[in-house]
């Protein structure tokens, strides 16, 4: 079963910013990130539940050549992706975005 992924404005805002950045760095890099970022997305719609749970029921999982983190929840057939946010963030940055995609308290909160 593939999943239906729903990237949230924010986490739109955020491949924006990354995008930018490396595109200053180097032209092309750019390109190269969001092609990172779109296989990460693929894996997650092929098998959102492959990804370990790190706060409430938000899932995360890493970018390959890029020090970048995806969050997300799923359920049902849906998957919310919630941010793209390089790993040395705050990561206040996307919790805070939580409580707006209804992600509910584990027991472990």
């Amino acid at each position: 079963m593939r999943y239906s992924l729903v990237i949230q404005p924010e986490a739109e805002a955020d491949l924006d910013e990354a995008y930018r950045w490396y595109e200053e760095q180097r032209s092309g890099l750019g390109s190269e990130f969001i092609e990172c970022v779109e296989a990460v997305f693929d894996r997650i719609a092929a098998r959102p539940e492959l990804h370990a749970v790190v706060y409430r029921n938000v899932r995360q999982t890493l970018v390959r050549r890029f020090p970048y983190v995806v969050c997300y929840v799923f359920e049902g057939n849906r998957v919310d992706v919630l941010a793209v946010f390089h790993g040395q963030r705050d990561p206040a940055t996307w919790t805070s975005r939580v409580d707006v995609a209804g992600a509910e308290p584990s027991d472990d909160d």
